[in-house]
C-alpha cells in the first residue's frame, strides 16, 4: 500500500482529502504542524508528500527544502498561495507539482496518482546513460559530471532522464510535458517548463549564459546536444 504524507491544518479538508485518497487505496499520514511533520518524517518512508504553504509554526517550503537534502520523494504543494512568485518558488526548491485551493478533487486525485505512477517507472529503470561529461547511473537515481555527484531533485532528474534517453532530438514543450507530468498539460503552470529547464542548466552546464548541452531550438522546443 502506498503512503501519503499530509502536511495540513484545515481539520475539515484534512478529512475530505483523507476520505478520498482511502478509498484510492492509499495509507495516509497527517501532520497539522512542521513540529509534529518532523517527527513523523523522521519515523516513515512515503511515496508522496503533500504540503501547506501557511503553517501555524512554520512554512511548507522550508518543509519541502529540509525533504529535498536527503530524498527524492514527490512532493506536491497543495495551498491557497497562489501568486505566480509562490509558485515559482515551489518548483524551484523540489516541488514536482503546484495545486492551488479551491480545487476540484477529481483533478487532485489524478494529479497525486500521476505523480505516484511517473516515480514508479524512473525507478524501475536499470540502466546508465552517458553523454558530455554528464552519467546517469539510473539504478540508483545518481547523476554525476566528470566523475563529481550531481544534487537533484526528482523532477530534475526526470527532466534529465528524459533529454538524455532523447540525444539531439527536439522535444517540444507539449511533448516534455505530456512525457513528465503524464496529465493533462493544461493543469501545468506555463512558467513550470522553463523554471525545470533554467535549473538544471544551473547544475549540468559549464556556463549558464550559453548552454551547450540542454539546448533551445526557438520556436520548437529543446534538445540534448551530443555535438560541442
Amino acid at each position: 500500500m502506498k503512503r501519503l504524507f499530509l502536511l495540513e491544518d484545515d481539520l475539515s479538508l484534512i478529512n475530505g482529502l483523507s476520505f478520498a485518497v482511502k478509498k484510492q487505496g492509499y495509507e495516509i499520514v497527517i501532520a497539522r504542524t512542521t513540529l509534529e511533520a518532523d517527527a513523523l518524517w523522521a519515523d516513515g518512508q512515503y511515496d508522496l508528500v503533500i504540503l501547506d504553504v501557511s503553517l501555524p509554526d512554520g512554512s511548507g517550503f522550508d518543509f519541502c527544502k529540509k525533504i529535498r537534502r536527503t530524498s527524492k520523494v514527490p512532493i506536491m504543494f497543495l495551498t491557497a498561495a497562489d501568486e505566480e512568485t509562490d509558485i515559482i518558488m515551489g518548483l524551484d526548491i523540489g516541488g514536482d507539482d503546484y495545486m492551488t485551493k479551491p480545487f476540484k478533487l477529481a483533478v487532485f486525485l489524478s494529479r497525486i496518482n500521476a505523480l505516484i505512477r511517473r516515480s514508479e517507472n524512473f525507478s524501475t529503470v536499470v540502466t546508465e546513460l552517458n553523454s558530455g561529461g554528464i552519467c546517469i547511473r539510473l539504478l540508483k537515481g545518481e547523476v554525476y559530471k566528470r566523475g563529481e555527484p550531481v544534487e537533484l531533485t526528482a523532477s530534475e532528474y526526470k527532466l534529465l532522464c528524459l533529454f538524455m534517453e532523447n540525444p539531439d532530438q527536439i522535444l517540444s514543450q507539449e511533448q516534455i510535458l505530456g512525457r513528465l507530468w503524464d496529465c493533462n498539460e493544461s493543469y501545468i503552470d506555463n512558467n513550470s517548463l522553463t523554471v525545470y529547464i533554467r535549473r538544471l542548466r544551473t547544475k549540468i552546464e559549464d556556463d549558464l549564459g550559453e548552454p551547450k548541452r540542454i539546448v533551445t531550438v526557438r520556436g520548437m522546443g529543446y534538445k540534448w546536444n551530443t555535438v560541442d
